[in-house]
């Protein structure tokens, strides 16, 4: 396990750096993440480098047993820079130039620019690409942006124009007749913002993928000519951002890794844990933890600290989930600059804030961890599919205010959250063999080959379920020329007669014991297609169209089986749905744990770990198996009460 924080010995005299590697020793640390925002000190002037005061801290953090990952700091180009090649500038979408004096202002695809990031990349990949103590390497911060100038408008006509080939296929692609949205030049085509075409939108968003995929391929490229193989490269991304299809963004990184902020009050936990998983999706492998805050932000509209115990569950939680790391945000906080208020691990004083008791009882019990815990991730029973191509199709067209993907997608996480089970997320386009359970959360635009390999799943004795707007949109974001859920309807053995978006809740009602509660937000009228469609639940009386209509539809499907969801459930109802699917799947019994527990499971080196942890304020009662817990040394088994804000960790040995 690795533990530590964004070090800037840039902002400080060398004197001090010493202290602060003192209390980093204190607290267990064995990681800092250096040199992200430090081009200006690094290239102070255009071509003349001064890496000497880097030496020095990546040597001084070594001799005390500290390893280093370096950023890449072209989040932050220098004023030299901007000033003479004022084209590297970002334009924003309302057309103004973004001026220097913040962080992410760059044109990631101007040549100039990116000319200038191979540059100080390599440089750096010169001198630190063979050091020792120089573990990975982490390119920019935080993607979050592309520009909006011509240049960057040309190379989106040309990113079309290698896909469709000509204009004539697009035209049709997108139904270019409609409105007279026939383009007869590659040169009209704008970019795709606001309300326009939902073709060009969906290439647009795909689009950003590209741009950022290739301004972070700038960087690889730079860098893997000096260094040794053995130094990875990450990026930090920001779990659930929409920008850009992470998937692909990911593709030429080693690990992936994420920065994990709450902003005001105590974070969801269910939330917290699906945008781990997530995460963990990226590359199908543990991810590093890359920033956590300490204490506080300081860009929310309320900056509130958490309880104390909170920090070290959510930390805990983040390694539950597949965290091989776990770093601070920051260590120390700067005197000036836009982010002197964000909490840190020592204050402008230079002592440990009240918090850093904590992050140090963390640190030993990471050491604890690390020596229980396999570096292998999970592997769960159930799957949940996310696509971006999806999210950016519901987005631009909700047809209610309150549908919103991510939160469609996190009710039903949260349903196996509440069961006390693991989960995967992975792409659409993911491989499905080691499951038992695929969720299809509102896969509006559906790939033909997913359908084909959701067909094969079920067919071999996987169990799917199907939620609503699912297999609307083919790839091109045009309607399917059959009802949804397209592809999918001879699996269902349903198809989707009209969508009712709802301004109120209705009922649902089923003969089955517990399954019955209220529907809401979007509801979806069913007709069965198959004889041997099992009806599970109808919506109720007050309903108007959907009246008497099948709420939950279940069928068998080769050896497996396909369970069709037709509304927004309550999480009451979701909760009954998901065990009578759970047992349908072949899934063993398992007691859902007490309100606010989590249960979540890791391979160890000898057997299984189970990470127990409650985040609710009170204690909680509950029946573990037999194992040790890791951080007291306890033997534990059976009844057991564990404290409001409680995290143990049980190791359960191989038999």
């Amino acid at each position: 396990m690795k533990f530590g924080s964004a070090w800037y010995p840039e902002h400080w005299p060398e004197s001090r750096w010493s202290e602060d590697l003192r209390l980093m020793q204190e607290a267990r640390m064995n990681v800092v993440r250096v040199a992200e925002f430090a081009w200006s000190t690094m290239e102070p002037k255009e071509g003349k480098y001064d890496f000497e005061w880097l030496d020095k801290a990546i040597a001084m953090a070594a001799k005390a047993g500290i390893e280093t990952v370096l950023g890449t700091p072209t989040a932050a180009p220098p004023a030299w820079l901007t000033a003479k090649y004022p084209e590297t500038l970002n334009i924003e979408e309302n057309g103004r130039p973004s001026r220097h004096g913040n962080r992410c202002h760059y044109n990631p695809a101007n040549p100039v620019y990116l000319k200038h990031c191979a540059r100080i990349t390599e440089a750096m990949a010169k001198r630190y690409g063979k050091n020792p103590h120089v573990i990975g390497w982490q390119f920019d911060n935080e993607y979050n942006h592309i520009s909006h100038d011509e240049g960057t408008r040309a190379l989106f006509q040309n990113f079309l124009k290698d896909k469709f080939k000509t204009l004539g296929a697009l035209n049709e692609a997108w139904s270019g007749a409609y409105w007279s949205e026939d383009y007869s030049d590659w040169r009209q085509i704008p970019l795709g913002n606001g309300y326009n075409n939902p073709g060009l939108r969906l290439e647009f968003q795909r689009f950003h993928s590209f741009v950022i995929a290739r301004f972070q391929r700038v960087q690889l490229e730079a860098l893997r000519k000096h260094a040794e193989p053995r130094q990875w490269c990450t990026h930090n991304f920001m779990e659930w951002y929409p920008l850009f299809d992470h998937y692909e963004v990911s593709k030429e990184l080693d690990i992936a890794s994420w920065d994990s902020y709450w902003t005001t009050g105590t974070p969801n936990p269910a939330v917290e844990a699906s945008s781990h998983d997530l995460v963990r999706g990226y590359k199908n492998k543990n991810f590093w933890l890359m920033e956590t805050q300490p204490s506080t932000v300081n860009w929310s509209e309320l900056n509130t600290m958490l309880e104390p115990g909170r920090l070290r569950l959510r930390n805990l939680q983040a390694v539950a989930h597949g965290a091989d790391a776990v770093l601070y945000w920051q260590w120390r906080n700067a005197l000036g600059g836009q982010e002197q208020l964000h909490g840190s691990c020592v204050g402008a004083d230079g002592k440990p804030r009240p918090a850093f008791e904590e992050i140090k009882r963390l640190g030993r019990e990471l050491e604890l961890a690390g020596q229980v815990l396999s570096s292998e991730p999970s592997r769960p029973e159930i799957a949940f599919l996310q696509s971006y191509d999806a999210r950016w199709a519901v987005t631009f067209q909700q047809h209610h205010k309150d549908f919103d993907y991510l939160r469609h997608f996190q009710e039903h996480s949260a349903a196996v959250f509440r069961a006390g089970r693991d989960m995967d997320i992975i792409s659409a386009l993911g491989k499905l063999d080691a499951y038992k359970l695929v969720v299809v959360p509102a896969l509006w635009v559906l790939e033909q080959r997913t359908a084909a390999a959701l067909d094969a799943f079920a067919m071999r004795g996987g169990h799917v379920v199907v939620t609503p707007r699912t297999g609307l949109k083919d790839t091109l974001n045009r309607l399917f020329p059959a009802l949804a859920p397209g592809p999918l309807s001879a699996l269902c053995g349903v198809e989707v007669e009209d969508s009712y978006p709802l301004a109120g809740d209705i009922s649902v009602l089923s003969k089955k014991p517990g399954l019955k509660g209220k529907a809401k937000t979007w509801c979806e009228r069913l007709r069965l297609n198959a004889k041997d469609a099992e009806v599970w639940a109808s919506f109720g009386p007050e309903s108007g169209w959907l009246e008497g209509k099948p709420a939950i539809v279940s069928r068998k499907a080769g050896k497996g089986r396909v369970t069709t969801l037709a509304g927004c459930f309550e999480p009451k109802l979701l909760d009954a749905a998901f065990k009578e699917i759970f047992a349908k799947a072949g899934l063993a019994k398992q007691a859902a744990p007490p309100a606010g527990v989590e249960l979540a499971r890791r391979p160890g080196k000898n057997g299984e770990c189970l990470f127990v942890l409650n985040h609710g304020d009170k204690a909680a009662r509950l029946t573990l198996p037999k194992g040790r817990e890791v951080f007291s040394g306890k033997a534990v088994g059976g009844n057991a009460l564990i404290p409001g804000r409680g995290a143990w960790l049980i190791e359960i040995k191989a038999k």
